[in-house]
């Protein structure tokens, strides 16, 4: 799973991104669509597919796959969090 995110840190410009860039944040939509496109392409790899011709983006293999689906699981869940602990806190600041 490293190896993928330090794989996927290189923008096509050519210019590295800070490893932890992701957790500026990425819109749930965004998360979402992304899942389930890799979702769909793990499906049709493990029904005997083969995966997509790679590009810059698109997933090489059903390890690279795997780990995109957690990357953006991962992700939104961590928008998610992100988002309850505001709330927490303006409650708090609130009460």
């Amino acid at each position: 799973y490293g190896e993928f995110m330090h794989r996927h840190r290189f923008q096509s410009d050519g210019t590295l991104r800070d490893s932890d860039n992701w957790t500026k944040g990425i819109p749930l939509p965004q998360y979402a669509k992304s899942l389930i496109r890799h979702v769909v392409e793990f499906w049709r790899v493990h029904r005997g597919g083969l995966p997509r011709p790679r590009s810059e983006r698109a997933p090489q293999d059903t390890e690279d796959i795997l780990c995109a689906i957690l990357f953006n699981a991962s992700g939104y869940l961590h928008e998610i969090l992100k988002e309850k602990r505001q709330k927490d806190e303006t409650t708090k600041e609130t009460v």
